[in-house]
Order: C-alpha cells, then structure tokens, then sequence
C-alpha cells in the first residue's frame, strides 16, 4: 500500500517525514494544585506530550507546553521545559516539571508532575 503521505493530492504534499529520526517524547499528565481555595475552589487537568529531546552536556531536557481543561469558562497554559534525566531502572528515565500556569480569569496554579517513562514497551535498554 502506498504511503498516503507521498501522494501528490494528499495535504501533506511536500512534506518530508521522513528527513529525520525523532529523538524521544514523553507523555505528561496530571491536575494543578487548587486554586480561589476561600471564593471558587478548582483545578485543572491536562495531558500531552513533550517535545523532542534536547540535549544539553551529557543530559537532555524536554519542552513541554499545555492548556488545561475548562473550569466555568477559562483555562489555563503551560510552556516551560524539563528537569533533566532521573534514571528509573532497566535504562529507563523520567523528567520532573514544577512550575505555576498562565494568570486567567484572575488566578493561576502552582502544579509539580513527573513525566511517563520513554518508549515504556521496547526491548531496548
């Protein structure tokens, strides 16, 4: 079967996809702390997936940018990067991200996640 992507009429036409091997992602969800904890208390929840690694010396880091979900009409955004590598075992590693959201509807929330591990299903170590 052809690669859709190939096509001259797909959308993609032009489109190179395969001009560089992707480096890994990780998958970051989670809740931000509660917010207007006296007046309208709430949070948030949100899940992507990080870009690309970066290296950066010996280790790497990732961007990660996000919108929450909706709470009486607002959200909140994320864009900030990643701990570097903390090792899990089996070659594995995680990356830790704490920070505050985007000031919407006149507050923000702190939140604190560690990021899924990399490729959790492959045989390689």
């Amino acid at each position: 079967m052809d690669n859709p992507f190939n096509n001259l009429n797909s959308p993609h036409k032009g489109c190179d996809c395969n001009h560089n091997k992707q480096k890994h992602v990780h998958e970051v969800l989670g809740s931000v702390e509660i917010a207007e904890p006296q007046e309208n208390p709430h949070n948030h929840r949100f899940a992507t997936v990080s870009g690309e690694a970066i290296p950066y010396g010996c280790d790497h880091f990732h961007e990660v940018k996000f919108r929450t979900d909706f709470y009486e009409e607002h959200f909140h955004e994320f864009c900030g990067r990643t701990s570097g590598a903390i090792p899990v075992g089996g070659g594995r590693h995680v990356h830790f991200l704490e920070s505050v959201t985007s000031v919407n509807d006149g507050h923000k929330h702190k939140f604190r996640v560690a990021t899924l591990i990399e490729d959790p299903i492959s045989e390689r170590c």
